[in-house]
């Protein structure tokens, strides 16, 4: 499956187009990627409320949870279950779908669709027909975290959930400390303890911010180094969805920095952490200036 991803990236990429969202004749419906609150509903946008409203089916990454967003506004749009179970057999389901002229809202659990969520492939696939793709700006979790943290907001990059086994995730921060880029993370609360454990073993006692249910009553910002934050939570087990913000590297750090790992094993550590592997390819070739097709066949070992 990976090689015929592959060869479908290859093309999509190869296929120069301009897209004018909201001018000209339409022989197709839209995609529209919908943000939804991450916590607080009041955080749902006008405009997005509209867009539910009137596409003609929403993609869910939960049926039953978007149904309580739906329901909480009065929204009877039908949906179709779509997440990474899933993804590649309905995706030329709604491309059909859009095809034929009728709209599609893609939305996930909660935030920005396409953000540790299928809703890429989706995107690529509605691309590569010529379908248009429209973003509606809305409630970011990273981002949200990012701003309020206390910590240098830009440059910055978002990792998304770390390797969950101890080893893959050292070997992830070993590739990331020389960053000079703040860094954000997600984490399960059952973890945390254990990922800032291991942060501080890579990178030293950075100075760090733990945010704990973001925009819900219960919000919370713990700021510090990270053996502060740490010794904070002995008093009793947290609960909730956690962010970690982790400030970049200074000069010493970005002097001392271990080896650069090879492209090939740069890409492998994203595979580990479940990028599917022409996404990491591609990211890498990118950064690293190399052609991806050459990355691509050495990682295929073809």
């Amino acid at each position: 499956m990976f090689r015929l991803f592959g060869a479908f990236v290859s093309l999509m990429e190869n296929k120069f187009s301009i897209q004018r969202s909201f001018k000209g004749l339409k022989t197709a419906g839209s995609l529209y990627l919908v943000p939804t609150p991450i916590g607080n509903m009041q955080d749902m946008t006008l405009r997005s409320l509209e867009t539910l409203k009137t596409v003609d089916l929403i993609c869910s990454e939960d049926t039953r949870n978007t149904l309580r967003l739906l329901n909480h506004f009065e929204i009877k749009v039908p949906q179709e279950s779509f997440h990474e179970h899933n993804s590649q057999e309905k995706i030329p389901k709604l491309i059909d779908f859009l095809k034929k002229g009728q709209s599609i809202a893609q939305v996930s659990d909660a935030g920005m669709p396409s953000i540790s969520d299928p809703g890429h492939d989706l995107v690529l696939a509605a691309i590569d027909e010529g379908i248009d793709v429209i973003a509606l700006p809305g409630a970011s979790a990273g981002i949200t975290a990012l701003i309020a943290s206390g910590l240098v907001p830009q440059p910055h990059i978002f990792y998304g959930f770390l390797p969950r086994k101890k080893g893959e995730q050292q070997k992830f921060l070993k590739s990331k400390l020389s960053y000079p880029e703040t860094q954000i993370f997600y984490e399960s609360p059952f973890r945390v303890g254990d990922t800032l454990a291991n942060m501080q073993e890579i990178y030293g006692d950075r100075e760090v911010v733990l945010v704990r249910e973001l925009t819900k009553i219960y919000e919370e910002y713990r700021r510090g180094k990270i053996s502060e934050v740490l010794e904070s939570l002995t008093d009793q087990p947290i609960k909730g969805e956690c962010l970690i913000i982790v400030s970049g590297a200074d000069e010493v750090a970005q002097e001392v920095q271990e080896p650069e790992l090879t492209a090939l094993e740069a890409v492998k550590v994203l595979v580990e952490q479940s990028v599917k592997p022409n996404v990491a390819i591609k990211q890498i070739a990118k950064e690293r200036g190399l052609n991806r097709q050459e990355l691509y066949a050495e990682f295929h070992d073809l």
